[in-house]
């Protein structure tokens, strides 16, 4: 009965971080799917112009999930030992270096965006729609940029609130900005009332009018209650950090950062590969995804509240036992995963029809929908252990199991597989997406050897 007793405290524990957070995304992914859906009654133009976009920024937003993520590793440590200097520090440092990411990746799109949105436009498909697919990317490309210096600091904030388990305040900024972005998805795309109709660019504009907005309410409650977060006290006064932590936060920072980077390439490589087998998959893999992330919002909330649960035991130095605890919470995680799985397998007929589009890419996308939801435990089994090993401070272990494993396996595999055979695009992504299964079996053995378990702020 003690066993069970602690069971339901650590479970509680548990929840209380990831609900907030599951709602957030579960919210902001159902956005994204009426955007979608929007964007999908312009054509399959439109639907692979903005696709191709959003997987250019998604590098963008891992950029800065993992500098933010770099020195939340210690936030969260922090937090658990009651330092609250130490919680301010790395909320600074996030501040400072994800400013600076984020305007180097504007000037880098500003630039370099044309270029990467042609790479996906030279499969097989017809010249007139490739030609009009690069015109709206290009378009919606150019406004959405403008939201990336509030997005790396509205990353910061959210970030050290998560990491010190406030998660409750980031999911209501989210709320804000969702229903302004889809008030504005509304006015803008389709011209109602007095506004024009803008079509994709519309959407650009209604999602970084929202940013802002996230960014500003999560600037006001933190200086409004303060008192309950202390570490905003001050925080602006200098932007200086002891020189000995910025040499202690960096070593965790780099591998994690070049880890979401690397990896987040690596998804949009292998995408330019299914795109080069055949321009109709970029709007079928586009549909996939929208209802992936849809339904995946409880074991990828779930996966990261492990983390700063971690991080919140290892940092108070309640180390004992720390590996039965992490197996536990990935076994509730990877459950989170299976049931999110059954119910994207049986929708998955019925979610391609709302779009837009010609049948052959809504049975495409509806066999893409199959794959990833036979697929979808063994994505929560990796995803539950790969925060777990990240929250000792191992970041260059996750560096070389996550995207060293898409670099040295997936993307050779994909890169043949769409030059030099005829394989169906289908079994093609079926059997890329498979291999991901040995990636379990290595976190598996990771995670049970405790390596990872290191209070790294004593």
């Amino acid at each position: 009965m003690k066993i069970r007793s602690e069971d339901k405290r650590f479970y509680k524990m548990l929840l209380t971080i990831a609900v907030p957070m599951m709602i957030q995304n579960g919210l902001s992914n159902f956005v994204s799917l009426l955007d979608n859906l929007m964007i999908g009654s312009c054509g399959t133009n439109a639907i692979s112009g903005v696709a191709i976009s959003n997987q250019l920024i998604f590098v963008f937003y891992l950029l800065i999930f993992g500098a933010t993520a770099g020195a939340g590793i210690f936030t969260a440590q922090y937090h658990g030992k009651g330092d609250t200097d130490g919680v301010r520090y790395t909320f600074r440092f996030k501040i400072v270096v994800n400013t600076i990411l984020s305007i180097m990746s504007t000037v880098f799109f500003i630039f370099m965006a044309p270029f990467l949105i042609s790479q996906f436009l030279k499969g097989e498909g017809d010249p007139a729609d490739a030609a009009r697919t690069l015109i709206i990317g290009k378009e919606y490309m150019s406004i959405m940029i403008i939201g990336l210096i509030p997005i790396g600091i509205t990353n910061a904030y959210a970030g050290t609130l998560k990491d010190i388990g406030a998660t409750k305040v980031p999911m209501i900024a989210s709320i804000t900005a969702i229903f302004v972005n889809l008030i504005g998805n509304a006015l803008l795309i389709y011209g109602l009332w007095i506004f024009p109709e803008m079509g994709a660019a519309g959407a650009a504009v209604a999602t970084v009018i929202s940013r802002f907005v996230e960014l500003f309410f999560l600037v006001i409650y933190t200086r409004i209650r303060s008192s309950k977060f202390a570490f905003i006290k001050g925080a602006f006064k200098t932007l200086k950090i002891p020189s000995h932590l910025v040499k202690l936060f960096f070593p965790k920072l780099i591998p994690l950062m070049c880890n979401e980077t690397l990896w987040a390439l690596g998804q949009t490589f292998l995408n330019q590969s299914y795109s080069y087998r055949s321009l109709d998959a970029v709007a079928a893999l586009n549909i996939e995804s929208t209802v992936w992330n849809l339904l995946g919002v409880a074991f990828l909330a779930m996966g990261e509240a492990v983390g700063i649960v971690m991080g919140h035991i290892l940092g108070g130095g309640e180390e004992k036992d720390v590996r039965g605890k992490a197996v536990k919470m990935r076994n509730f995680t990877i459950l989170c995963g299976l049931v999110c799985g059954v119910l994207l397998a049986v929708i998955s007929p019925f979610f391609p029809m709302f779009y837009n589009t010609s049948p052959e890419i809504r049975s495409m996308a509806t066999k893409f929908i199959l794959i990833f939801a036979v697929l979808m435990p063994f994505y929560a089994h990796m995803h539950a252990s790969y925060f777990i090993i990240r929250s000792g401070g191992n970041t260059f272990i996750t560096f070389l199991f996550d995207s060293c494993f898409v670099w040295v396996l997936l993307i050779p595999t994909a890169f043949v597989l769409s030059r030099y055979t005829h394989m169906y695009i289908v079994y093609m992504v079926a059997l890329v997406q498979s291999l991901e299964v040995i990636k379990c079996v290595i976190a598996h053995y990771l995670v049970k050897s405790g390596i990872w378990a290191k209070n790294i702020v004593k």
